[in-house]
């Protein structure tokens, strides 16, 4: 596994660590956009002035504000040229999210933002944007849910929404998830039709 680290100049580089000593780490959930920094970016020293990159900064800021150094992005960590690597990872994803000390869901069709002067309810309309979220739309985000012990909700602008215990009822809502299944860390009771 991969796992990001930052320097004091905001300059990120990645190691490599085998099962029993990977450090612990934050991770990042979101979707796959346009723009995003590939492994190749990141070892050819390019990719700063992509979309994506903003996604690196803002995982590896919450990680060292937690206290974490290492972090994990899917789009730069996985060199994907490699059928091996990709495959390995792929059957890895449920394990690595697992045993992430931290998981950070960026929402970036999410804004905390008022849309227009006089709209005044700016938290409110953020939990309809919550709701209509895509990020609720993806197949691998079922796991990225539900393996994490610690999962935090944050919009396009960066602001914590709250986590996977505080929105328990609006994720139930809007996944059909058990809300039990959103607390317990073992899935074991549930069947897949769940």
């Amino acid at each position: 596994m991969r796992l990001l680290q930052s320097d004091d100049d905001g300059n990120f580089s990645l190691t490599e660590f085998f099962d029993d000593d990977i450090p612990k780490y934050a991770i990042l959930s979101h979707r796959w956009e346009a723009g995003e920094v590939t492994f190749a970016d990141l070892m050819n020293g390019t990719g700063k002035d992509k979309t994506g990159y903003g996604k690196i900064e803002f995982c590896g800021k919450h990680a060292r504000s937690d206290g974490l150094e290492y972090f994990w992005v899917d789009t730069c960590c996985i060199d994907k040229a490699s059928s091996a690597e990709l495959s390995e990872a792929i059957n890895s994803m449920f394990r690595w999210y697992q045993k992430a000390t931290r998981c950070y869901v960026y929402l970036s069709d999410v804004s905390v933002r008022k849309r227009k002067a006089s709209d005044t309810f700016a938290e409110c309309s953020w939990e309809s944007a919550f709701r209509a979220s895509k990020w609720f739309t993806r197949g691998w985000t079922l796991q990225e849910l539900l393996a994490p012990r610690s999962v935090e909700f944050y919009s396009r602008e960066g602001k914590n929404l709250g986590n996977k215990r505080t929105l328990e009822q609006q994720i139930h809502e809007i996944t059909g998830v058990p809300a039990i299944a959103l607390r317990e860390n073992s899935l074991s009771q549930f069947d897949v039709d769940e």
